[in-house]
């Protein structure tokens, strides 16, 4: 089979005639406004190889060494290829993580399998939704495609000379970042026939989130048989002999693999995976891949897949390219994890869907999962249903879940306030909602044991929250603890999760008890703190209940050891948004507030550098996500209109670098998708937060037969974005808030009248405050 061509995705674009005139979704390629490569640099660490479709367990593509910088996705920009792999993650941070089940094409005979096969690049990488391609500096073309649980790879080598495919056991994505966090081989085997068929498995540990020994099975073959086929364990390799198998086994970090040669200048490889055994693995290379098909069936399936299980959700009359170019590749992007491994979980037999590659909730409760539930609302019950399966066998939630472990907790237990927010929104399904209170309640009211982290080791960061002690002695978390401020606010967020689904219930003792306790972040606020003009702010609290003197500009190193996380004290003291209008009071009012808030936004009032201008607030990580919108709180829409749509437009692009930072799974695309549509929501509450919608007409199909249609006019473009006025469902609408059941759960409509200039459109009620009326 010769190369396919690629066209690069921006010829490609469907024209404006094409967007506005048709309503036919299967006749329109969603998929050439995406670009896998956004994010790819500048720290975003995106995946930019090819996935089957959302949610996709097999993510192939290339693992890119430089020696010195971690490849958190596989890819980066410079470097040798070190081999093309079947299981990445996109967008996370911490570690690597997979890397596994890798082979390389190397032009010529193998003779030692310790060799450096590794090769740069003759012309940068290709990639669009479904396929990818390497031109290695050996001549070597590499050409990729996938199904769910398997993997194409399409070999071009420069001549018909001897040539090989090199199968690499122990191959794994490292990490040089000294922090022990570095995955290891730890054995297994291989076995190889004579036709080329293989199968085995390898055994690894660690990543970011240090699971302990995990083990991928595999199966493959080629589209011709192998001149030669051998197995090799350390510099010893082992001939196949017809109608024989030969194997090798290791259980020590000891190379091993396989190496096939071929006398022919095109090679098509076949491989699929599985968490539970060979057989199963083969039995998906049969079945995805039977016949087997064409390479460019399997590209154009994934697409159909994309374009209708996700790119066709949100519809829109828009002509502008590089704004399609940013809602297309944003919904890409947050739909390549968690991984949907419903029928390959190793660890117990249950009837409940599986998911895996939970990067992490702490990530992912603030935007993405409330998106996922309107997008995606089978999968989205689907996943609820399985973190609470999780809890059944293994104890406790994830907050963050990779090769079927738990691990990281970064704050709090913040799958509670996934859960709260599917049940305030009425998912029920087939969700077992007494078993899902109590995984939320052990979060509440069980300490986990202490999995001895270097990193924070006081205390567990697998799961749970680890400083629960000081929690309930307190009613705050001491210095004794790691992120002590950035967990209080966190933990007070779970609890006011867990009084939403109490209430629900009927469980009304437990309701007012962690609803009390969900104002606990109130005792970390320190009155006297004070940082530009402003006094009040959250500050670490002794024991003895004296306030630590903090500078609220100030967070040491933001990360594990301090007593804020990825965020300052003048973030996190914005942060307990169902308490907001106690925060208000507590600042001093609304003009206060306002004044506040405009401080963030202040360039040069902290010391971060580069694109952030040194802002307070900060594009990049999650404890600034809502705060643009916190204006709604305090009668300034406007200027959360024109705060959210500055940080849109400035920080968020169509270039490799045009994710303000690590992608977090995704959580950066949803930022950006809700700014668009021009709503945000405050999970674990029903309530969104009305923004401004940046396309005249945008259709979002909610399912059954429902859609949320929402049009504007009188401008829309980048400067004509304020809001006049807004009709929902028909009827004039004053408030800057609106609920789930106003447009979601039967859809709706909203109509919005943009202009130039800010008005005071919204006269009616502030957005509710529950935690501050009670």
């Amino acid at each position: 089979m010769g190369i396919r061509k690629f066209i690069p995705w921006p010829a490609i674009a469907l024209t404006a005639a094409q967007v506005m005139t048709t309503y036919d979704h299967e006749a329109i390629d969603y998929s050439t406004y995406v670009s896998p490569f956004v994010g790819t640099t500048g720290g975003g660490n995106m995946f930019p190889g090819v996935s089957s479709g959302p949610f996709a367990v097999v993510k192939l593509g290339p693992d890119v060494s430089s020696g010195t910088t971690d490849a958190y996705s596989g890819y980066l920009p410079s470097g040798n290829i070190t081999g093309f792999s079947m299981l990445h993650e996109s967008g996370t941070g911490g570690a690597p993580k997979y890397g596994v089940v890798s082979q390389m094409p190397v032009a010529g005979r193998i003779m030692d399998p310790l060799a450096d096969f590794s090769m740069g690049r003759r012309s940068e990488d290709l990639a669009e939704v479904g396929y990818y391609k390497s031109s290695l500096a050996n001549g070597v073309t590499v050409e990729l495609a996938a199904t769910n649980h398997a993997g194409v790879y399409q070999y071009t080598f420069p001549s018909e000379q001897t040539n090989s495919i090199y199968v690499d056991i122990t191959h794994v994505l490292p990490s040089f970042r000294g922090f022990g966090w570095g995955q290891e081989y730890r054995g297994r085997n291989i076995a190889v026939t004579t036709d080329g068929r293989y199968t085995g498995e390898g055994s690894y540990n660690k990543g970011w989130n240090l699971s302990p020994d995990w083990t991928i099975y595999f199966c493959g073959k080629f589209s011709e048989k192998p001149q030669s086929a051998r197995v090799f364990k350390g510099s010893n390799i082992t001939e196949a002999r017809m109608a024989d198998t030969s194997s090798v086994n290791t259980r020590v970090a000891e190379k091993i693999g396989g190496i096939f040669e071929f006398d022919s200048s095109t090679v098509t490889s076949y491989v699929g995976v599985s968490w539970i055994s060979t057989d199963r693995a083969c039995e998906y290379m049969e079945q995805e891949l039977s016949g087997p098909p064409k390479f460019e069936d399997v590209v154009q399936t994934a697409k159909d897949r994309w374009n209708n299980e996700v790119f066709s959700k949100i519809t829109t009359s828009s002509t502008n390219d590089n704004d399609l170019k940013l809602l297309y590749t944003a919904l890409y992007g947050m739909h390549l994890i968690p991984s949907n491994r419903t029928g390959e979980n190793p660890l117990w037999t249950s009837n409940e869907p599986y998911y895996d590659d939970i990067f992490t909730f702490w990530d992912l409760f603030r935007c993405s999962t409330a998106l996922t539930h309107v997008l995606q609302p089978e999968a989205y019950e689907e996943q609820i249903r399985s973190i609470i399966d999780i809890w059944r066998h293994d104890g406790f939630m994830p907050d963050g879940r990779s090769s079927n472990f738990n691990g990281r907790t970064q704050g709090g237990s913040n799958a509670d306030n996934v859960l709260a927010d599917a049940y305030v929104k009425g998912v029920q399904g087939s969700i077992n909602w007494e078993d899902g209170y109590s995984a939320i309640k052990e979060d509440a009211e069980t300490q986990p044991p202490n999995n001895n982290d270097p990193i924070a080791p006081e205390a567990s960061t697998k799961e749970g929250r680890g400083a629960l002690p000081d929690w309930l002695k307190y009613g705050y978390i001491t210095p004794s603890f790691t992120r002590a401020v950035s967990r209080s606010v966190e933990y007070s967020v779970n609890d006011f999760s867990l009084y939403q689904v109490a209430t629900g219930l009927g469980k009304t003792a437990d309701a007012q008890k962690y609803l009390d306790r969900s104002r606990n972040w109130r005792n970390h606020w320190n009155p006297d703190a004070s940082s530009n003009g402003h006094s009040g702010f959250m500050v670490p609290r002794k024991a003895d209940g004296s306030f630590v003197d903090q500078d609220p500009l100030s967070c040491g190193g933001c990360y594990w050891g301090d007593a804020y996380y990825q965020g300052l004290p003048w973030e996190y003291s914005m942060n307990a948004h169902h308490d907001f209008a106690h925060t208000t009071e507590l600042v001093g009012g609304t003009l206060r507030m306002v004044d506040r808030l405009e401080k963030m936004f202040e360039e040069g009032l902290s010391s971060r550098a580069g694109k952030l201008s040194g802002t307070i607030f900060n594009p990049a990580n999650e404890p600034s996500f809502t705060t643009p919108y916190l204006y709604n709180f305090v009668g300034r829409q406007d200027l959360a209109v024109q705060r959210s749509r500055y940080v849109a437009k400035t920080f968020y692009t169509t270039a490799t670098n045009g994710i303000p930072g690590n992608s977090d799974a995704g959580a950066m695309q949803t930022w950006l998708l809700w700014n668009m549509i021009g709503l945000y929501p405050l999970t674990g509450q029903t309530t969104f937060l009305i923004g401004s919608p940046w396309f005249e007409s945008m259709s979002i199909n909610l399912g059954n037969g429902r859609a949320l249609k929402i049009t504007s006019s009188g401008g829309n473009s980048d400067t004509a974005y304020y809001v006049q006025s807004l009709r929902v469902n028909g009827e004039n609408w004053t408030k800057n808030w609106l609920t789930w059941s106003d447009v979601f759960e039967n859809g709706g409509t909203m109509e919005f009248v943009l202009g130039t200039q800010a008005k005071k459109w919204d006269t009616g009620d502030p957005p509710p405050s529950p935690a501050s009326d009670k």
